[in-house]
């Protein structure tokens, strides 16, 4: 059983995931990061690998991504870091970002570098499902890692059905339709949409991002998903300042 199971095996509820852009705010904090995250209590981490044009991304994360790549992070860099990420890191990782760059990095030798640092699964919002399941899916199953697909308030019954048949770790439910960084405002209409996907009983375990930033709004995806993705938020906490500080501060309004 890959790490992703085995959290929502053993915890199912409340799950706090943190986001954060690799090579930022310093070039060499990816994994440092990583391990205060887990020691101040995250449940598992989305490392975003920055992009030039990150059009899921609102105006934080994509300041993240600039400074990074301003500093030197690509793929080749991250995967040289992430080769300590298992001497201190024990919970669920995942890289996040988009297809781009993987196609120019070579699929497979994506998949078997991310098997080769311990990463558990990918997150590539702009990657067609039908191209994953024709020409990505074995890949990814050969390498042990799950891929999670988004689904927004506009995603059909029928796609979502085809989602869960696709997915071996979580289904992403995206809050709206909007970039990273809006505030979760729980509407009758939003409401209905995460009650619509609970009466559908999927057979994998659901996480809502995009907007959450308080105890409050995490509290309130919990109420409809095994648990909640904190980005901008957190990317905001840690760009100035002792960086230990400041993640330890940040993840106390959610774990005390």
């Amino acid at each position: 059983m890959n790490r992703i199971n085995k959290i929502f095996k053993e915890k199912k509820n409340n799950i706090l995931s943190i986001y954060y852009t690799a090579g930022y705010p310093g070039l060499g904090d990816t994994v440092a990061i990583a391990a205060a995250l887990e020691k101040a209590g995250a449940d598992m981490l989305e490392i975003g690998f920055p992009y030039s044009d990150p059009v899921a991304d609102g105006p934080v994360i994509q300041a993240s991504s600039k400074l990074s790549l301003d500093q030197g992070m690509d793929l080749n860099l991250l995967f040289e870091q992430l080769k300590e990420l298992r001497k201190t890191v024990t919970i669920p990782v995942l890289l996040m970002g988009y297809v781009n760059p993987v196609l120019q990095y070579g699929v497979e030798r994506f998949c078997k570098a991310c098997a080769e640092v311990g990463v558990d699964g990918c997150i590539v919002p702009d990657l067609p499902m039908v191209e994953y399941e024709e020409f990505y899916k074995d890949v990814f199953l050969k390498y042990g890692l799950s891929n999670i697909f988004l689904v927004t308030p506009q995603t059909s019954v029928e796609r979502i059905r085809k989602i869960d048949s696709l997915s071996n770790g979580f289904i992403y439910l995206l809050s709206s339709s909007a970039t990273t960084g809006q505030n979760l405002q729980v509407s009758d209409t939003t409401e209905a949409y995460f009650s619509r996907i609970a009466d559908l009983k999927l057979t994998n375990p659901t996480m809502i991002g995009f907007g959450i930033s308080s105890k409050e709004t995490f509290d309130k995806a919990c109420k409809y998903a095994n648990g909640g993705i904190i980005g901008t938020a957190f990317v905001k906490a840690i760009e100035a300042g002792n960086l230990e500080e400041n993640i330890e501060a940040f993840m106390t309004k959610f774990t005390s």
